[in-house]
């Protein structure tokens, strides 16, 4: 992923969950942080310990951060996005396609995209 940057910190993540917009998926949510300065995308992923054992968790990540780094040559910069996993969503359905056809649609919404894309 050599056009974007990991959030680590806690208050880059507060940060974006009280200026970003919210958007939803099947599987998983996105808050999104708009800023045009940046030349690189911030990227954060934030699995709530409900969900299951780190083994889950962790995997749930992989799944996300492999399909955001699919979609990254596709994806414009200067946007900071923190991926969720809905709760109320089984681990049974974190697979790749369910969570590949839900961040196209939420690029989509967010109009993130390229031009050449769409």
């Amino acid at each position: 992923m050599e056009k974007t940057k990991m959030l680590k910190k806690n208050y880059e993540f507060k940060n974006v969950f009280s200026k970003g917009k919210y958007y939803t998926g099947k599987c998983i949510e996105v808050f999104v942080l708009e800023n045009r300065k940046q030349d690189k995308n911030l990227l954060g992923i934030a699995i709530s310990v409900k969900i299951g054992k780190a083994t889950k968790r962790n995997h749930i990540k992989r799944l996300i951060r492999e399909n955001y780094k699919n979609l990254e040559n596709n994806i414009k910069t200067g946007y900071t996005f923190v991926f969720l996993w809905k709760k109320k969503v089984d681990i049974k359905n974190a697979n790749y396609i369910n969570i590949k056809t839900d961040m196209e649609k939420i690029f989509e919404k967010v109009g993130a995209f390229k031009e050449e894309q769409q």
